[in-house]
Formats: C-alpha cells, sequence, structure tokens
C-alpha cells in the first residue's frame, strides 16, 4: 500500500474521532465588541502558532468552523503579514529560535541562537524587560517549557539545544512567574526521573538528561508551586507557579498511525487559564507567551489530522485569551505564527496529487464543517518555508499590526507596552 492510500484511509478515521472527542469551537466575538481597543495597554498576551502560516489558519477554519465560518484568531479586528527570515549565512528560512529572537528581542540572528546576536552576544529580551518593568510574566506551551519560542523571551544562549540551561536562567534570572508545559527531562539529572518514568513504551528515548542538577527542588527552594498533572494544576492557588506535564512535548510528534498521539495531560486553554488568573493579580500588568507547537511538529510528519487538532486547541486558548481581553480592553492580544512548516496548500479532493506518494503525499480527504464537501491538504516538504505569515491583533496598538511588516516589528510594538 502506498504512503498516499494509508494517509486517505487514516485521517477520516481519526478525524471523526477527533471530532467525537469535543473540538466542537464556540467563537465568543460579537459585532458589538470586534472593534480594536483605542486605551492603554497594560497587558500583553502574545500567542504561537509554531508553524502556522495562512494555509494552515485556512485548514482550520474550514475543518473547524465551515465555509461560512471564522476562527476567532481571524476574527481579530486587526490583520497584517509578518516576513520571517533569518539573518544566517547558511539559510534564507528560519528556525523557530531565529523567529522567537526576532520577537523578543528586535534583532535578528542565526538558526538555533536564542536572544543572542550574529556574533553571539546576549540580547535584551522582552521577557527580562516586563519583570524590570514590574509586570508579572508567563509562558504556557505544548511544547518544553525551554523550547525554542518560549526560550527566547526569557533566556540568551548561543544553542537551543541547550534546554537544562535556558531552565536554570528562567530560575535565577529571569524569573518568569508561570511556567506551563512539557519537558521535565531538562529539570532533573539524569537517572533522576520525576513525575514522568523514564523511557516509557510511547517513546523509549525519553529520559531526565538535566545537567545543572535538580532544578525542580531549586524552583521550589525559590517559592514555585510545583504541578505535574491536570487537577494539580486546578488546585494550585496563587504566587510562582511551575507546572511540566510531560517528559519532552505533550504529545507524540510521528506520522498517522505510528504512534502518533495529541492528548496533553493539561489543555492549553486550561494552562492559558490558569496562568491569566494568576498573572492578572499584579497590578501593574502582564506578559503571557502562549504557544501550540503541535502545529509545527505535526506539519513536519506531513500529518494533516494531528496539526488540524492541534490548531482546533490553539482556537480553544485563542478563545479563552479575546475573552479576558473583552473584560479587560488595556489588554493587548496578538496572534500570528514564528514560519511555515510543510509547503501546506488546501486542495479540492478531486485533483491529482502532483507531490506524489512521498513524506509529501497528500492527506484527506477532511470533512468541511457543516457541509457535504470536504478538502485534501497538500505538503510539498517536511521542513520549514519562507513564506509570510497572518498576524492579527485585538485590544490597544492592535493597529500597528495593520500591513506588512518584518517580524522584528512584533518587538516594536510588544515593547512600547512592556519596558515601561
Amino acid at each position: 500500500m502506498t504512503s498516499r492510500t494509508t494517509r486517505r484511509l487514516l485521517a477520516p478515521v481519526v478525524a471523526g474521532a477527533v471530532a467525537a472527542a469535543g473540538l466542537t469551537l464556540v467563537n465568543p466575538i460579537t459585532a458589538a465588541d470586534a472593534g480594536a481597543g483605542k486605551g492603554r495597554a497594560r497587558n500583553v498576551i502574545f500567542i504561537n502558532g509554531d508553524g502556522m502560516a495562512a494555509a494552515q489558519r485556512e485548514a482550520a477554519r474550514l475543518y473547524h468552523a465551515g465555509l461560512d465560518g471564522q476562527l476567532t484568531m481571524d476574527e481579530l479586528p486587526v490583520s497584517g503579514q509578518l516576513t520571517t527570515s533569518p539573518h544566517d549565512p547558511k539559510a534564507p528560512v528560519t528556525d523557530s529560535a531565529a523567529a522567537a529572537t526576532a520577537w523578543a528581542t528586535g534583532e535578528k540572528t542565526y538558526n538555533g541562537a536564542i536572544s543572542v546576536d550574529t556574533a553571539g552576544n546576549p540580547l535584551p529580551t522582552l521577557g527580562a524587560q516586563a519583570k524590570a518593568a514590574g509586570k508579572a510574566t508567563g509562558l504556557v506551551t505544548t511544547a518544553q517549557v525551554t523550547d525554542a519560542s518560549p526560550a527566547a523571551f526569557f533566556a540568551n544562549t548561543a544553542n537551543r539545544s541547550a534546554q537544562d540551561e535556558i531552565a536554570r536562567q528562567y530560575l535565577e534570572v529571569t524569573r518568569p512567574d508561570v511556567i506551563l508545559g512539557g519537558g521535565e527531562d531538562w529539570w532533573l539529572p539524569a537517572g533522576s526521573p520525576g513525575a514522568y518514568p523514564d523511557r516509557t513504551a510511547a517513546d523509549p528515548s525519553e529520559a531526565s538528561k538535566g545537567t545543572k542538577g535538580d532544578l525542580i527542588a531549586e524552583a521550589r527552594a525559590k517559592g514555585y508551586q510545583y504541578v505535574s498533572t491536570a487537577d494539580q494544576l486546578q488546585a494550585a492557588r496563587g504566587g510562582r507557579l511551575l507546572g511540566l506535564f510531560a517528559n519532552e512535548e505533550l504529545f507524540q510528534q510521528r506520522p498517522e498511525g505510528e504512534g502518533d498521539a495529541y492528548d496533553p495531560p493539561a489543555s492549553l486553554a486550561t494552562m492559558t487559564t490558569k496562568a491569566l488568573d494568576t498573572l492578572s493579580k499584579n497590578r501593574k500588568g502582564f506578559f503571557l507567551f502562549v504557544e501550540e507547537e503541535g502545529v509545527d511538529e505535526f506539519a513536519h510528519e506531513n500529518n494533516g489530522t494531528r496539526m488540524l487538532q492541534a490548531l482546533g486547541e490553539l482556537e480553544k486558548a485563542v478563545a479563552v485569551a479575546r475573552n479576558y481581553a473583552a473584560t479587560h480592553p488595556d489588554t493587548l492580544v496578538v496572534v500570528t505564527g514564528d514560519h511555515e512548516c510543510g509547503g501546506l496548500t488546501v486542495e479540492d479532493t478531486g485533483t491529482a496529487d502532483e507531490s506524489g506518494d512521498g513524506i509529501s503525499a497528500e492527506d484527506g480527504p477532511f470533512a468541511i464543517k457543516g457541509s457535504n464537501l470536504s478538502f485534501n491538504l497538500d505538503w510539498t516538504t517536511s521542513g520549514h518555508t519562507g513564506v509570510d505569515v497572518p498576524v492579527t491583533a485585538y485590544g490597544p496598538l492592535a493597529g500597528e499590526f495593520t500591513g506588512k511588516h518584518p517580524n522584528t516589528h512584533v518587538h516594536d510594538v510588544l515593547a512600547r507596552v512592556l519596558t515601561r
């Protein structure tokens, strides 16, 4: 059986299971509150759909909202485009580290760099600057909390792989008030598993691997409440919060039917809700970074079913942020992606597969919600591409994202809120 045929058989089955699991989305935006805020921003919620560009957003709209529906992230009243190219002597297409560095510092750099310039010198980050301005800070992700995108806002290192060093900097340098996601392996030394066992059947490669000692114990000593389950997260009350809900990512990023799974112990929307509840207690405001990593990771595997599932969970988190901003008009919400992944195109199911039966074979068909129509996803690569990414925004300063800008423009706008 060819790869293409396998995909066609698996996608409707797994997609049906996804729909049955309750991915129906509620769009909270009404005509009465659809305008961009014009007051002064005090809070920022910055949301990254890692690997998400226009085709991913359109596929999610068709699948989760239908032909005439809209996603919350697309109904935010201001929209624009961001370019994503890095300053890397070897590559014109960015990775997540260089892209997030552009957001967090306003400077472009080489792929793999975490908030250092092209010479390896550390750069000031928005997370650290927001903390210095007296704001509460936090990060929420379905990746490792020390993965490239969140790390760029709160750490400096020449190599994104130094995730235990990034964790150390969180605790000892930038001190985010809320840290929620995966990656427990990087917080504990080799041979010392924590809440999540080493080398499980789901992924025997995952095991504790830190070189900085027991950073969970250090976090507790510094006043963080540590949680590792959704129930513990729900019960957590006030103060600094560290939550690690998996050895690595909160999912298994594999091709369809080969052990792929997206069932986070704590959903992105749940973590976002808890983070907002905690950070909003600061009278000077807050900065919250939110990321859905599954869009990128499953696109790397050309796994359309799981990518759509991750996009649905991202949409729920956007709705949480948008609902918060609707009752807190001093909040700027920005939704974008760091780059595109997969070279994705949304196609009619009647078209031939120009890409062939390899890793870039078509996925589908996927049902269009509320319709008897369907669509295919056609991949051209398993890597990143250099296309522009959409950006949508709501609240004070949202209008600054109208038009086309380099990704460093994100820093320029957010800094106006977070550094004063």
